[in-house]
Parts: C-alpha cells; structure tokens; sequence
C-alpha cells in the first residue's frame, strides 16, 4: 500500500506513533520486532509478550533495545507505554487491556492461545493483526463477528501467501479483470512428513520441528487456503486441491479448463513451480480491445491472464498490515461472512483407540480443504483443533477423523467459539 508510507511519517513528524504489541517471540515474531524497531518510523512495539519472558527480551535485544522494563500488571505497562519505555511481560492478557495500545498481534501460531488473545483484544478495543493460520481458518468468521460489533479491524497478515494473494485480488479485480483462481506457490509436498523427518531443517533454520513439518505435510497450506476461500468466497475444485506441478506459475494457465476457470472462482497451489514462493490470481477479461492491449505488454492472449509475486516475506510486511488497521480501518484479509471451506484431519498412519493427537505438523494427522458444507455433513474433525483430542476408535491411515471419533479435552474457548460460530451460521448451509 503506497500510501501506508506517508501515514507513518505523518504520525512520526506528529510525535504520535502507532503504539502495537506483539504476542509471540518466535522465529517470525523476533523477525517482526526486528522490522518494527529498524525500519518503521511512525510505529512503536511497545511490548513484547512472550510464555517464557527470556523470548520476549530476545526479541528487544536482536532489534538493538538494551532497556525494556518486566511488567506483570496493566497499569505497570500503561505507565511504561506513557514513559515511552519497553516493556516485556509473559501475560498476554495485560497486553489486550492495557488502555494506550492500539493494535495487537499475534504470532503465536497456536488457536488456543490466540483464540484467548483475540477475544479479549476484541473487547478492550484493539485492532487485531493475525500470524496465526490456525485460529483465523478455523474460528475466524465468529471472531470478525465480534470485531465488527467492537468497531475495530480483525485482519490476516500481509506477506504471508494468503495475505499476498489478496493483495492480487484485490488489485486484479480493480483494474476490471475477474479473479477467477487464487492461491500460492509451494516447493515440496509429502502428507506424511513429521517433526522427526524435518527436524534436521528445522534445526538447521532454527525453527520448530512440528512447524516445519506442518508446512511439508500440507497442513499449513490447506489452512491458508481455506483464509483465501473464506475472504473471497472461492472453493477447492476437489478435495485438497489438485496442486497442478508445473514449471513455472505461468504454466498453470494450460492446466486449468476454461469451464473449471469460470465454474466460481478457484483455490488452488502450483507445485514446484518457478518462482518457487509467493502468491497468484487469475484474471479474466474477454474484451477484444483489452486482449490486444495485454498482447502488446506480454501477459498473454488471453482471455485468462495470470499476476503474481515472486516473493512473501511476513515479517517485513506484516507491520504495513498493522498501518494499515490502524490508519486506514482497512483489512489485508478478512473472512467476508461464514465459512466458505474449512480444513479436516486426516489420519497419517493407522491409528488406534486411545490415541492422543499431536495437532499440526505431528505424527498423527495432516489436513485437508474442502469446502465447509461437505466438511459439515461429514463431521469432519477441524485440523486445528486436533491436538489433545483422544480417539474413542480405531481410524485407518488416511480417513477422514470425525468429532464423534475423539473426546475433546475439557474447557477450551477455541472448541466453545467453534461451537457458536456453527450455530451462528447454520442458516448458510
């Protein structure tokens, strides 16, 4: 967003800048608080939250910031946010009531917490930023309800790939082009892979096992994809997505019909395709005028025309998202009503009665789109959620594990928020 610059410098030259938290000290999170702190005038991280404080200060540390003050109270860091000190703390809850923060992000990548997180940044007034897959695909429709109601913006990053494509979206249908298909770029796919099979690269990028395997085994991408179907209304054209590989992203053009093309709009993934990362949408436009004009500056004959960007890069864009809330009221991605897809677990191996789930990127399950209506009727278990469950019956390698089939653990909000966003919008299906 061109204009996000200029914002931030008029908040900068005005002495007022965006004051935001951030949840989260993770690999994306330090890369976060690293961007924040060096490379954005007009924005503040005026607290680093983080289950094991030594993260949050790590954060601060990376970034080049030797003095932050340790609070555990909401008036300790409204005072510190008032002194124009840091401040660190390992409860998030401060963060979301304290009264002199405007926006909260969340980079925790777990839907319990964070489902704990949004609701009370929500009812305290705070824009809410999401790098967390899990909580917005599987409980997100709700949690918009409820920013809607607060008057405050709830929105997924951009510079992740749904984030990204949505950018195209919206880019795409503003020149007068139909987004026809959506989706991003992903180099390896193998449902199978667990934190044993990628710890080696997870080690290698310091970075969480069971994180990486999430991403290896699909999981991850389905996730993000149901974010792109539930903002646009678009849909897998069969479960998980065919994931065409191709050379190029360009390629994808001859795999796709004209009638899957034009059937309502597509999510989908290119595999192995050059430039190995980012984010695309087709387009379409069939006027005579306009094809020789796209002719001319090569994208093409047409009437199917592909955009894309060769990169994502979350922790360098997912400030210009906050800005962006913040300044401007205006969502990267957000869903644009009920569930449109949803993503359900599916067994990695034969399981066995007894059995608890490890969740995302574990030994027990993968996940998998499709939409929300067939995922309704099937009772499928959402992937998010699957983690604690325990299984009352045996499920062989690869079939779909249903909510009757697991006990859930007791007293999660997530699974309560789950449960009233079914009854919310059952008039949908």
């Amino acid at each position: 967003m061109v204009i996000v610059d200029s914002a931030l410098e008029k908040r900068y030259r005005e002495g007022n800048p965006v004051r935001v938290a951030l949840v989260g000290a993770g690999y994306m999170g330090r890369g976060i608080a690293l961007e924040i702190i060096s490379a954005m005038p007009g924005m503040k991280l005026v607290a680093v939250c983080n289950r094991h404080i030594a993260r949050a200060e790590q954060a601060y540390q990376e970034a080049g910031v030797d003095s932050y003050r340790a609070v555990s109270t909401v008036a300790e860091l409204e005072e510190a946010v008032r002194d124009g000190r840091y401040a660190v703390t390992e409860d998030p809850m401060v963060l979301c009531r304290a009264g002199n923060i405007e926006a909260i992000i969340d980079a925790t990548g777990e839907i319990e917490l964070g489902a704990q997180v949004a609701t009370e940044s929500i009812q305290h007034g705070k824009h809410l930023i999401l790098m967390n897959a899990e909580l917005d695909a599987t409980i997100g429709p709700i949690l918009k309800v409820y920013a809607d109601r607060a008057g405050v913006v709830y929105t997924y990053t951009d510079g992740d790939e749904p984030g990204v494509a949505m950018n195209l979206y919206r880019f795409v249908k503003s020149i007068g082009y139909r987004p026809v298909l959506m989706g991003q770029i992903k180099g390896f796919l193998d449902r199978y892979r667990n934190p044993e099979t990628q710890r080696g690269f997870a080690e290698k990028h310091k970075q969480k096992a069971a994180m990486v395997a999430s991403f290896a085994d699909g999981s991850k991408l389905c996730l993000e994809s149901t974010l792109m179907a539930n903002a646009t209304g678009f849909a897998p054209g069969i479960r998980g997505m065919f994931g065409h590989q191709c050379a190029h992203v360009k390629d994808l053009l001859k795999l796709f019909t004209s009638e899957q093309l034009l059937s309502g709009g597509l999510v989908d993934f290119a595999l192995g395709a050059e430039p190995h990362t980012g984010g695309f949408v087709v387009g379409y436009n069939d006027h005579p005028v306009k094809k020789a004009y796209m002719q001319y500056f090569k994208m093409g004959d047409g009437p199917f025309y592909i955009f894309y960007t060769p990169y994502h890069l979350p922790h360098l864009q997912l400030p210009l998202t906050v800005a962006r809330a913040v300044l401007f009221k205006d969502a990267t991605l957000a869903p644009m009503g009920g569930p449109v897809c949803d993503t359900g677990a599916f067994a990695k191996r034969d399981l066995k009665a007894g059995e608890t789930l490890d969740g995302m990127g574990g030994f027990t399950c993968y996940g998998l789109i499709d939409t929300y209506e067939v995922c309704q009727r099937e009772e499928f278990l959402p992937m998010a959620l699957s983690q604690g469950c325990r299984l009352k019956r045996d499920i062989p390698k690869d079939a779909g594990i249903k909510c009757g089939d697991v006990e859930f653990p007791p007293g999660r909000l997530c699974d309560k928020l789950r449960s009233e966003q079914t009854d919310y919008f059952r008039h949908q299906l």
